[in-house]
C-alpha cells in the first residue's frame, strides 16, 4: 500500500474509459454517502471522471481520517476542475511517482 502498486489493475479502467489518469479519486462509496452529507459540494468532484491520481493525491498523501482532511481534498479536487489544462495534467503526472517515491506531500 505504502507504494501505490495495489492500484495498477485500475489502469484497465483507465484503458475501458471507465476512468482517466488524472482526476480526482474515487472514493468507497459509504465515504461518498458520509461526505456528500457532511460537505455541501462533495459532489460537485463527480463532474469529471475519476482518475488515478490527482491533485488532491500529490498535495495529501495518505488516509483521510477527518472530515478537515477530506475537505482539503476537496478543496484540490474543485481546483482541479477548475483549473483543467493539458499542462497541469502533465504535471500531476510528473509529480505523482515523486510523492509516492519521497511519500511525502508536493505542490503544484
Amino acid at each position: 500500500r505504502k507504494t501505490s502498486f495495489d492500484e495498477i489493475p485500475q489502469l484497465l479502467n483507465v484503458l475501458r474509459g471507465e476512468m482517466s489518469l488524472v482526476g480526482p479519486r474515487p472514493h468507497i462509496l459509504s465515504e461518498t454517502n458520509r461526505y456528500s452529507k457532511e460537505i455541501i459540494s462533495f459532489l460537485s468532484r463527480h463532474q469529471v471522471k475519476p482518475g488515478l491520481t490527482g491533485l488532491a493525491q500529490i498535495r495529501t498523501r495518505g488516509k483521510t481520517n477527518s472530515l478537515e482532511l477530506m475537505q482539503h481534498k476537496l478543496e484540490s479536487d474543485l481546483e482541479y476542475i477548475n483549473e483543467w489544462s493539458i499542462y497541469l495534467d502533465l504535471k500531476i503526472l510528473i509529480k505523482t511517482p515523486l510523492s509516492i517515491w519521497n511519500n511525502r506531500n508536493t505542490n503544484v
